[in-house]
């Protein structure tokens, strides 16, 4: 079979277009590539050639006939203009692992630090809507795992995706975001500062174009990449039926490890985590039992996480002005949002907004009667 790395910017923008044809997944493009060659040689093949190749029809040959390489060469110009790249299958730098998978990516875009994604990593994954038990637990995972060396990997949703990305960012870790959209999209909006630190510091990819916005459907096909870029997956706190569920299970069919935090058995954000250690999987007690999937040394603090009485963890570097004051003011104790709101001398709605991102981030938590607390 022909190599399909692209030799030139012209065959590489001739792929990407291949690769935007509806219908035309990498096993189609694989054969295209094989068939004439190169993906430019099979741009410019007569229309029978193409419907006469197994799987493709009169009408995916008429739609590859109707492209051109323009279309490729327009989304390299705004990966130059972001600093972003995009990996093909066989390309040195092409994830090693996710090209294991049964169903591995036709490319992969990729934004930042391209050399995390040959490193051993760590997919946590977890609930949106999760709770303080669920926040704490993934923080001191993600913590733990990042400082050992491991990447973190995740799908930079809100919720438990976030708190892992950023615990692994704060202590000098690095982090690998799966996205469902296309850079030049921020989604959720209120994780931009995320997207910005991951940039700078990790490393965001996608199999869609720049600008493609997030659909439906796009949401499961990460989840494969997820769970294909690392050892081992790791699910904090997941109702039966969420997508870190669907994580797992694509874990599982692509021969990967998975391990789950147990939670209480009268919280639906850990029966899905309680019914796969039911199932076999081994529970996520500390950092180290994640290191051990990885065959990477535990850390020697065992479970990793603070004593009681001990001070909280330094400020993360990267807060706002507004963020810092109101950190300052939680590390001493846990303080009502007015008092808060009067501490730090600005609108409500600003202090609100602060301490939604700090929520959202896993730095603090929201206890009954409107009380504010560092996590």
């Amino acid at each position: 079979m022909a190599d399909p790395l692209p030799a030139t910017r012209d065959e590489l923008a001739a792929y990407l277009a291949l690769a935007q044809v509806p219908g035309i997944g990498a096993a189609r493009l694989r054969t295209l590539v094989a068939a004439f060659e190169s993906a430019a040689g099979a741009l410019h093949a007569a229309h029978g050639a193409i419907a006469a190749l197994p799987g493709f029809t009169r009408a995916a040959a008429s739609a590859i006939r109707g492209t051109s390489a323009a279309a490729g060469r327009a989304i390299l110009e705004t990966l130059d203009r972001l600093g972003a790249a995009v990996l093909i299958p066989r390309d040195p730098g092409f994830p090693p692992l996710l090209a294991e998978i049964p169903d591995p990516p036709a490319l992969l875009y990729a934004w930042g630090d391209v050399r995390l994604l040959g490193r051993p990593a760590a997919a946590m994954v977890g609930s949106r809507n999760h709770t303080a038990y669920g926040a704490e637990a993934a923080r001191l995972l993600a913590a733990g795992v990042a400082a050992r060396g491991a990447v973190v990997v995740s799908g930079m949703a809100r919720g438990i995706d976030a708190i892992v990305h950023a615990a692994a960012l704060d202590v000098g870790g690095r982090s690998v975001g799966v996205l469902g959209n296309g850079f030049g999209v921020v989604y959720p909006a209120a994780n931009r500062t995320l997207y910005e630190r991951m940039v700078a510091a990790g490393c965001l990819v996608t199999e869609l174009p720049p600008g493609e916005r997030p659909h439906a459907h796009t949401f499961p096909r990460r989840n494969r990449l997820i769970s294909g870029l690392a050892g081992v997956t790791v699910v904090i706190e997941a109702a039966p039926t969420s997508g870190a569920i669907i994580t797992a299970d694509a874990a599982l069919e692509q021969g990967r490890a998975v391990l789950a935090v147990p939670g209480p058995i009268t919280s639906p954000t850990s029966q899905g985590c309680n019914k796969l250690i039911q199932q076999g999987a081994k529970p996520a007690l500390c950092p180290g039992d994640v290191l051990e999937e990885l065959g990477l040394p535990a850390a020697d603090a065992g479970l990793g996480s603070r004593s009681p009485g001990a001070p909280p963890r330094g400020q993360p570097p990267d807060l706002s002005p507004l963020q810092r004051t109101l950190w300052d003011a939680l590390v001493a104790e846990s303080q009502h949002v007015d008092a808060l709101v009067a501490g730090a001398g600005v609108e409500a709605g600003e202090v609100l907004s602060a301490l939604t991102e700090l929520e959202l981030r896993g730095l603090v938590r929201q206890e009954p009667g409107m009380v504010f607390g560092v996590i």
